[in-house]
């Protein structure tokens, strides 16, 4: 496959995951904020941080708005990460691969473009948002079913869907960091009904809460939630999971091209060294410092994917 093609592949199915999540980091956010007393707008500073965003929304905003934050994050076209530049970005990179994707994964991603678009052209209320972040999960969903249900098992759905869950699994981690670090209103919550709260809220955000009751009942431990999140390989947004599906699709493209490529071994390490640990382990370590840690490798090994199969040659 030529490398432009990969790369198209990558960055169309990244674009999508990353409108996906962010729609659900702005919900996040917002369902924790309505958990704590006395909150004021400067607590979207932390969403923003969170969504690698803030210091363009600084460039651009004397102060952070809770309106303002939210406006950034859904359709502000100076934000490169925001939905509706995601969005646009992955319909511009399916373009350019039109060729490799069957007609009903153009037609819902080409539908599911105009849609947002459509939303999106004008200020979104308060009292939209929610029907908004739903539409967004919906549209999105979509162009992930046609692509399971239509497309060939070779090397073009190996790089759709490691575009996928390396996109996936660096905004799991955002969203668990949005709570345990940023959010925490303060050191003498934890293990509180309001601590219990918001970690039942992270669960909704990925759409976890279900499995998590199948797995535990009705418990609302911090440490089995975010051994659910983190380490649990059937929860298909976990950290494990998602570095599972990676290291499969790496692994096949390395059968399908005769060769083990250096991000293979990236992602063979990551499991190792990082996810076969214990959920103690990981609290021993500091959640936070593990989080930022995995999102380092991740960012380093989506930099070693390009280098591998040559994205700009």
């Amino acid at each position: 496959m030529l490398g432009k093609t990969a790369n198209g592949l990558f960055w169309m199915y990244r674009g999508l995951e990353r409108a996906e999540n962010t729609a659900r980091l702005i919900e996040t956010g917002q369902r924790i904020a309505l958990t704590r007393l006395g909150s004021t707008d400067d607590e979207w500073r932390s969403v923003l941080q969170t969504a690698g965003s803030l210091h363009g929304f600084t460039q651009r905003h004397e102060q952070v708005t809770k309106d303002a934050a939210i406006d950034w994050l859904l359709r502000d076209k100076d934000n490169p990460s925001s939905v509706l530049s995601s969005v646009e970005h992955a319909r511009q990179n399916a373009r350019t691969v039109r060729t490799a994707l069957t007609g009903e994964v153009w037609e819902a991603l080409n539908g599911t473009y105009m849609r947002v678009k459509e939303v999106l052209a004008r200020k979104i209320s308060e009292r939209d948002l929610p029907g908004v972040l739903g539409m967004i999960r919906q549209r999105t969903g979509l162009v992930r079913g046609a692509t399971h249900g239509t497309m060939l098992r070779n090397d073009i759905y190996d790089f759709a869907r490691i575009g996928t869950f390396l996109e996936r699994a660096d905004n799991t981690a955002r969203i668990i960091d949005v709570k345990y670090y940023v959010l925490l209103p303060s050191v003498t919550s934890v293990g509180t009904s309001l601590d219990n709260v918001q970690w039942e809220t992270i669960l909704r955000s990925v759409s976890a809460r279900g499995g998590f009751r199948m797995e535990y009942g009705a418990s609302t431990e911090p440490r089995d939630i975010a051994q659910f999140l983190i380490l649990n390989r059937r929860m298909p947004r976990s950290l494990a999971f998602c570095a599972h599906k990676l290291r499969d699709n790496l692994g096949y493209l390395a059968s399908e091209y005769g060769h083990n490529a250096p991000s293979f071994a990236k992602i063979d390490h990551i499991e190792r060294a990082y996810l076969s640990f214990d959920i103690d382990d990981v609290f021993d370590y500091g959640l936070h410092e593990f989080i930022q840690t995995m999102l380092t490798s991740l960012s380093e090994l989506g930099k070693q994917i390009e280098v591998d199969y040559r994205f700009y040659e």
